[in-house]
């Protein structure tokens, strides 16, 4: 069973429901600051489900089901290492982006180290986001090619996912374009409730399509080892351990919102400080519930298709989720569900296009051209934001070939966050570090895990670690070696 037109109509009337949604929020932006930070009056709630909804894409809600489907709950080992990132992040980061009138992360390098290293930073930011992003983004298809099935012919699968790429991208370039964050926030809210409903939707009908329901899935479940959580053994080259999850997880999530225009955007709309460390930690608790959620699903999936085997064989775990969201959920509430899982696309893409337009304006652009006005940055941000838009949606197109999305998404954004770390805890931790030194640490740091990424079976989890350890001891080290020759 494919979508029909109902079901084409419920997602059409979604995706352009939401963008208006978002129109509503232009008010005229003046400056950068109300553009790209919302005029600092985000309630913090808000601001938290909107973390959650920027970093989880439509990568996440397939591919989290699928680990399951294939695996266990291992995964939720990395979950809780986010948990302690985060309130890492509110201790050592958010006190120094709060004592200045901060729009980026980067900006901070440059107050600690020097221009070079703003410069230097931002730049890792923008070409690692785009490259992860495309795989993101590329996400859209594997659900629209899976939805439309045989419904619309004469297409190629090359020819529906530029289709299902281009509509996306459009569509949330239309309301970010025009709204700045603050229509990316309250669509963010309202696209966060949507997908995680329709994720307990099929949750509900999962146990009522199994025989027996819970007792059922629990006992098949058990016996194949779905449930495990924890494995205590230590290899790096093992992607989901207990160790791998708590310090590989801490690291990677202090990366990724302590370092990350693409949240720390967020976190700087804030009221205030404390609200921002509020919603950074409730968005935690968000996380790990949302998780947990989408691999029962994953595991309920294992013993439904044990029951009833599919006609065609699973060959890719991605497809499992949307695959039965076509195949056995009735017609009407498919077209929300996978309306829903396109929603966590136009967050997370939402989110991208305002951090990659910020970063390209605030940290670039007003380096070289330091005595422009905020009107010309203005109008230049909403170009750069097309611009990013056209090249996340040629980069997603080129994703197409990639593996499991979700771990080649994070791999991509691991072998830079491990670098950007490092300096960054190299200028909050430390007061004689110099930009010389954080430079050549940047660069060691980055090349082991390049090389960790292309030429070794380690895995991504352990990246950050690292890669932030070799970038933070050489560039400590770096910025010793002139002192120590003053000092003879």
């Amino acid at each position: 069973m494919n979508l029909n037109l109902l079901d084409l109509g419920v997602i059409a009337v979604y995706l352009i429901g939401v963008t208006l949604f978002g129109l509503h929020f232009r008010d005229g932006h003046r400056t950068l600051k109300s553009y790209y930070l919302a005029g600092n009056a985000i309630p913090w709630w808000a601001i938290s489900l909107s973390i959650v909804a920027a970093e989880t894409s439509t990568l996440t809600v397939i591919s989290v089901p699928g680990l399951a489907f294939d695996h266990d709950f291992g995964f939720l080992q990395l979950v809780f290492g986010y948990l302690i990132g985060r309130i890492l992040v509110s201790f050592l980061f958010l006190p120094h982006y709060f004592r200045g009138d901060l729009l980026t992360a980067y900006q901070l390098m440059e107050r600690r180290f020097g221009q070079r290293l703003r410069t230097l930073t931002a730049s890792i930011f923008l070409l690692t986001r785009a490259a992860a992003e495309g795989v993101r983004v590329f996400a859209v298809a594997i659900v629209v090619r899976i939805a439309l099935g045989t419904l619309v012919s004469g297409l190629s699968d090359l020819q529906r996912d530029i289709a299902a790429i281009a509509i996306v991208t459009a569509l949330t370039l239309v309301y970010t374009f025009e709204g700045g964050l603050k229509a990316a926030i309250w669509t963010d809210v309202l696209q966060q409730t949507v997908y995680i409903t329709g994720t307990i939707v099929g949750l509900v009908t999962l146990l009522h399509l199994v025989p027996g329901g819970w007792p059922t899935i629990h006992a098949m479940g058990a016996a194949a080892g779905k449930f495990r959580v924890f494995d205590f053994s230590f290899n790096l080259t093992t992607k989901y351990t207990f160790w791998s999850g708590i310090i590989g997880g801490t690291f990677l999530t202090m990366a990724s919102h302590g370092t990350d225009q693409l949240i720390v955007q967020r976190l700087l709309a804030a009221r205030s400080q404390s609200q921002s460390k509020l919603a950074l930690i409730s968005s935690g608790v968000a996380i790990l519930f949302q998780f947990s959620l989408f691999l029962f699903i994953g595991a309920m999936l294992y013993v439904y298709y044990q029951i009833s085997p599919p006609a065609t064989p699973i060959t890719r775990s991605d497809t499992v989720f949307p695959g039965f969201v076509v195949a056995h959920m009735p017609h009407g509430i498919s077209g929300l569900l996978i309306a829903a899982i396109l929603a966590a696309a136009m967050s997370n893409l939402s989110a991208a296009l305002n951090s990659l337009s910020s970063t390209s304006i605030v940290d670039l652009y007003a380096r070289f051209f330091p005595h422009s006005s905020d009107e010309r940055r203005l109008k230049l941000s909403r170009l750069a934001m097309i611009a990013w838009a056209l090249i996340l949606f040629l980069l997603a197109i080129l994703a197409r070939n990639g593996g499991r999305v979700i771990e080649v998404g994070l791999s991509i954004s691991s072998v830079a966050y491990g670098c950007l770390l490092g300096v960054f805890l190299l200028g909050v931790l430390t007061r004689s570090a110099t930009e010389r030194g954080a430079m050549a640490g940047m660069v060691c740091g980055f090349a082991l895990n390049l090389y960790l990424w292309c030429f070794t079976a380690v895995s991504f989890t352990w990246y950050v670690v690292l890669g932030s350890a070799i970038t933070f001891l050489v560039g400590y080290g770096a910025s010793r070696i002139p002192l120590a020759a003053q000092q003879r």
